[in-house]
């Protein structure tokens, strides 16, 4: 049984409030200040928290690229968030692939070593690529994929987690259910197309949006992979309008920028959050 307790309600609905002023108060500032000029960003100490009446000019620059009035010329920002884009999509369903189908193979195929196998793969996580970015780099270096879009998201493809994650939903399938696909006569490619799949739609999105985040917000891997201005994704965008100092970098482009970034992964969340929210928490599949 539930108490009513109001001291408590009020006490809850208060942290919340706070969690959300903490959390979105810098996003205002950045929204604010793609809106002002960079003379208003600089000069005025504070500044001002009220919008600006220069978001249109800010956000079309941020886009399209554009001539300063200091003389400074603005890249695009829009073939950045394609290589971001493409980028994202190739490693989210990059990794969701590679996964559904080594675990597929670890679960439902007898063979030795397999359970080594797993372990090795999940050994992996205490790997990031910050670790082994060293002979990853020499190894595509040496292939010539740098400044490709192969080179840019095909080192980042496999995943231990997502592999473990199928691996421990699969073991959840009834033996029954893979006894009736065997007699109907269902081949494993069959059985794993028609009757795996689709009871992995859930865990399929929630992966899809984790992972698609993560393509999206890459960093050190595209700093060392990309020299070619055409290959630079958004973030690396963001990093370039940074001229060092305050005086000669412009705020309100970065920010407009920084607004723009946001938007692919917010909107991915958004559509895609029931789905989310499902492949996480459900149990009943």
């Amino acid at each position: 049984m539930v108490e009513n307790r109001p001291a408590l309600t009020v006490l809850t609905h208060l942290t919340l409030v706070l969690g959300v002023v903490i959390v979105g108060f810098p996003l205002y500032v950045v929204v604010i200040a793609s809106t002002q000029t960079a003379q208003d960003i600089v000069q005025n100490a504070p500044m001002s928290l009220w919008p600006g009446d220069s978001m249109l000019e800010n956000y079309r620059v941020a886009l399209w690229g554009g001539v300063l009035d200091n003389g400074g010329r603005v890249a695009p920002a829009w073939p950045m968030m394609a290589v971001s884009l493409a980028s994202a999509l190739i490693i989210a369903f990059g990794k969701i692939a590679i996964s559904l189908l080594s675990a597929f193979a670890i679960v439902f195929f007898r063979f030795r070593f397999r359970t080594a196998c797993f372990w090795l793969i999940f050994v992996t996580l205490m790997l990031p690529i910050e670790v082994r970015i060293g002979p990853t780099y020499s190894v595509v270096s040496s292939l010539g994929l740098l400044n490709t879009m192969t080179g840019l998201t095909v080192p980042l493809m496999a995943s231990a987690t997502a592999t473990f994650l199928f691996r421990q939903f699969f073991l959840t399938v009834p033996d029954e259910l893979v006894e009736a696909a065997r007699i109907d006569g269902a081949g494993p490619m069959q059985f794993f197309r028609d009757h795996l799949v689709p009871l992995s739609a859930t865990s399929i999105a929630a992966l899809f949006v984790i992972q698609f985040i993560y393509g999206w917000n890459q960093y050190l891997w595209p700093l060392l992979m990309t020299t070619n201005e055409t290959m630079l994704p958004i973030v690396l965008g963001i990093k370039r309008l940074l001229s060092g100092g305050d005086s000669g970098t412009d705020w309100n482009i970065v920010m407009a920028t920084a607004i723009l970034a946001m938007v692919p992964p917010a909107a991915v969340v958004l559509l895609m959050q029931k789905w989310f929210v499902r492949g996480l928490v459900d149990s009943e599949k």
